[in-house]
């Protein structure tokens, strides 16, 4: 079991086998158009050089024979012993210390002429037409002492061209079967990588759609696959994240409504049992319970449609001046037993588009928040600007304040700073969600602060209304 373990962990992916093929094309086809660059060079611009290089051993030599010639003053010494002819060569040509000569300083690619026409030194191939051949005039002072042919490079190359196909074949091989090798090492250890990647992220998929949400995988490097990790695990983050809030959603949904509940079957069994009188006060007791639950339930209900995207909501140009200066002015009399002062800063005419319905639930509900937390007496401020495109509502009370690690769970459902659940401290615990809720569905922002008279502030950006 452990061997065939070890061989599935080392199984190249699919991914790899691709990889792999690719390598290996690419570095053919590389070593293809070098050969292939090579042979064009050597076809081009090394033929020249060796033209030139010709020219001057060709030169180095006649220079050599002229100074023979004027020792001797004829071919004689030449002609009587031919066998010289392979040394003489050598010599002008500073190979006579070589074992073997140059390939295109051989004896047999110069041919001697004298001045009358015949060879000195005949040419070996049997070719003697002045065609197959470049020559030199010798000179001794001003006269005419013969010629000096040489084999161009071309047909000399005619000559090296199997030893130079089959060294170059023999090249070839070697760099095909290394660029091979490597490319099988390359791809082999990036297939391993690969797919022990690839394995390791298709495994936390699997974990993640059977639930287990806690599952992280390890963020190495900077590349794709660790983006890929950092991302994958994000979205496991939030998937745990959002499966705790639910979880803690449903209790705390439970535990608000298990209070009234609590309260209507203990008042209903006391009246069954003759302890308490069913008269009008205990039935208006009960009522409460009911309207209680009743605003619960709707808070939920609005909730729930704003995260579906189904908040009924009707936006049209409408004065958010003149809304905010309504509610505030109905609200003199809620203010005044909460003991609270009132001080509003609101600048006339600025438009939006709103729904006037929703916006006064959400002054409702942040008015409620204010005298339900802001002891008494204190003071709520409320200002309302046009600032660069947007209209800005500062809305703040006074004492007590919020710490500033609990700032940014304000808004979160049935979350009370001071982790109480009792009713009175007010509301269900829902009333700034849906403030929140409200000012997204207006396209808002909603942020909470510290306030300067030491409580808290809210400041809420609304986009003004666009005129032609």
């Amino acid at each position: 079991m452990a061997l065939l373990t070890a061989i599935r962990q080392w199984r190249p992916s699919r991914l790899g086998l691709k990889l792999f093929v690719i390598i290996l094309s690419v570095n053919v086809a590389i070593s293809a158009s070098m050969f292939l660059a090579v042979s064009y060079s050597i076809d081009r611009g090394f033929l020249d050089y060796l033209n030139q290089a010709q020219e001057r051993r060709a030169t180095l030599l006649a220079d050599g024979l002229v100074t023979r010639w004027e020792t001797q003053q004829s071919w004689e010494w030449l002609e009587q012993s031919p066998e010289r002819w392979p040394f003489i060569v050598r010599f002008e040509l500073g190979q006579e210390h070589r074992d073997r000569p140059s390939p295109l300083g051989e004896a047999r690619d110069f041919t001697l002429r004298a001045a009358d026409g015949r060879f000195v030194v005949p040419p070996r191939s049997g070719r003697e037409g002045s065609g197959s051949w470049h020559w030199l005039t010798l000179h001794s002072g001003d006269t005419h002492i013969g010629s000096l042919g040489f084999r161009p490079p071309r047909e000399m190359m005619e000559r090296m061209e199997s030893r130079f196909l089959e060294r170059q074949q023999r090249n070839l091989v070697l760099i095909v079967v290394s660029l091979c090798i490597a490319s099988l090492l390359l791809a082999g250890g990036l297939s391993w990588w690969l797919g022990r990647r690839t394995r390791a992220l298709a495994g936390a998929t699997l974990r993640l759609t059977e639930g287990d949400y806690r599952t992280r995988l390890p963020e190495r490097g900077h590349d794709e696959l660790s983006r890929l990790a950092r991302d994958f695990n994000v979205l496991a983050a939030t998937l745990e994240a959002s499966r705790d809030a639910r979880a803690r959603w449903v209790s705390d949904t439970a535990h608000e409504l298990r209070t009234p509940l609590a309260v209507l079957r203990g008042e209903i069994e006391a009246m069954q049992d003759g302890i308490r009188p069913l008269n009008q006060e205990n039935l208006s007791s009960l009522a409460q319970e009911v309207g209680q639950l009743e605003r619960l339930v709707a808070d939920l209900r609005l909730l729930s449609q704003s995260d579906a995207g189904a908040l009924d909501i009707q936006l049209a140009p409408m004065d958010l001046s003149d809304c905010l200066v309504s509610r505030l002015a109905d609200a003199d009399r809620w203010l005044v037993e909460s003991g609270l002062t009132l001080t509003e800063q609101i600048e006339p005419g600025i438009m939006i588009r709103g729904d006037a319905q929703r916006l006064r639930q959400l002054w409702n509900n942040l008015l409620d928040n204010s005298c339900a937390y802001t002891q008494p007496p204190g003071e709520l401020r409320v200002t309302l600007t046009a600032q660069q495109g947007m209209a800005v509502v500062i809305w703040e009370d006074s004492t007590p304040g919020v710490p500033e690690g609990e700032l940014a769970r304000l808004t979160e459902r049935l979350y009370r700073v001071e982790g109480s659940r009792s009713r009175a401290s007010g509301g269900s615990g829902l009333g700034l969600s849906i403030a929140s809720a409200l000012v997204n569905a207006h396209g808002a922002t909603l942020t909470p602060a510290s306030s300067t008279l030491g409580g808290l502030r809210w400041t809420l950006h609304f986009p003004l209304l666009k005129t032609d």
